[in-house]
């Protein structure tokens, strides 16, 4: 059918500024961001609800689209809050908002807002898909139980009964062992709820398991029994494009501006070489690489194929960020940036990562050349400044790392 030939929306993550300018200049189509104490990744830095202007307008400048994530269990104590964040979010542009509690969905539907469905109501069929429809809402993020047959039948629903409502999949990042997302495991031990953003990962930890009598006990850790893998689906997105999907989305607010840009533009060449005809065997291992150089613990195919068995996470990232120093200034001109080194040592020939708190996306440079006073040297210690010359701008006061392999120390 014609709709499965369309493009779908690429939606990146943004936990920080830094992360937002990144997801933009990356390739990203839309991006989803969460205001403090009320989206599901609260112990990201997220936005202040007086910033959701200055997002959008970030935003829509780049004629991209935003979406703001207000997908927590919400207490009766919180509905005026809420209220006021949606009336703040019609007034400023937000495109959309993603939540699943129904009171926030009324007081979203009443302001005039886009609905997008949370991931957390769990639909996973077309009965469920056809009752949120009807009550308003436009995109649905499926269950993550759903595997290629179930998206491909709900959507073919869809076109057949002309149900006005999209389907959105997550294509990457971390995954829960509880359903949708739903887990109880940081609020019994910590008093912190995933539900609300909050979770602390107690099951990604390692953990000591002894019997009763006292006599044996068992570290359980190398294979994380309840922390699953990341969901990598580079594999197979041809596959999932061809479901009809209308938007694939990455998970990450939590994630590094570095994760994002890496990530992002990974799945960008993914989904454009295949719309070229050119996404093949080769081209998808060499994008699987890629993503492997950035912070996972290792990749699953999630439930998108059958029921997941190499679900035991094991922390696989080849690359790692060492502080560095920071910009004191850049010179235009010549393209030249004044770095100061802070910690280390700056060499000829390392690559370096520039982060920046506002506009600057996060940005690899390969140091070909380092001059102190004018003269070339070939390194530069803590303490130091020297000038190095940059492919792009920076601004002062980006932090700057060394990016390279683990092994090499």
């Amino acid at each position: 059918m014609e709709r499965r030939r369309e493009k779908p929306e690429l939606v990146a993550p943004a936990g920080s500024w830094a992360a937002l300018s990144t997801a933009l200049a990356s390739g990203a189509d839309s991006i989803y961001f969460g205001i403090k104490n009320l989206n599901m990744r609260n112990l990201a830095s997220n936005f202040d609800m007086g910033e959701i202007g200055k997002v959008m307008n970030t935003i829509h400048k780049k004629k991209k689209r935003g979406y703001l994530a207000l997908n927590v269990i919400i207490y009766n104590r919180e509905l005026g809050k809420v209220e006021n964040i949606l009336k703040i979010a019609k007034k400023e542009g937000v495109d959309a908002v993603i939540l699943w509690d129904m009171a926030a969905f009324q007081m979203a539907k009443d302001t005039g807002l886009k609905i997008h469905l949370s991931t957390q109501a769990s639909v996973a069929n077309s009965g469920a898909l056809k009752t949120y429809s009807r009550l308003g809402a436009k995109r649905i993020v499926l269950a993550r139980e759903c595997n290629l047959s179930d998206i491909r039948e709900i959507i073919e629903l869809c076109e057949v009964e002309k149900i006005d409502c999209e389907i959105e999949a997550f294509i990457h990042g971390a995954m829960c062992v509880s359903i949708s997302g739903r887990c109880f495991l940081s609020q019994y031990s910590f008093f912190d709820s995933a539900n609300r953003g909050e979770c602390l990962q107690p099951c990604r930890r390692e953990f000591i398991i002894k019997d009763v009598q006292d006599e044996c006990e068992y570290e359980i850790g190398k294979d994380y029994v309840l922390s699953p893998k990341d969901l990598c689906t580079i594999g197979f997105i041809d596959k999932l494009i061809l479901t009809g999907v209308k938007a694939l989305k990455i998970e990450g607010r939590i994630r590094s501006p570095e994760y994002i840009k890496v990530v992002t533009s990974v799945y960008r060449r993914a989904i454009d070489s295949f719309f070229k005809g050119e996404l093949n065997q080769e081209l998808k291992e060499k994008l699987i690489n890629e993503a492997r150089s950035v912070y996972n613990r290792g990749f699953s195919e999630g439930f998108y194929k059958n029921m997941p068995c190499d679900i035991s996470s094991n922390i696989e990232s080849e690359y790692e960020k060492v502080y560095l120093g920071e910009v004191r200034k850049f010179y235009k001109k010549i393209s030249v940036a004044e770095i100061l080194v802070r910690n280390g040592v700056l060499k000829k020939g390392q690559t370096l990562l520039f982060i920046g708190n506002r506009s600057t996306p996060a940005s690899f440079a390969k140091v070909e050349d380092i001059q102190v006073e004018h003269t070339p040297v070939s390194r530069v210690e803590k303490g130091g400044r020297c000038g190095v010359k940059l492919p792009y701008a920076v601004r002062s006061k980006d932090k700057v790392f060394i990016w390279r392999r683990k092994t090499q120390w």
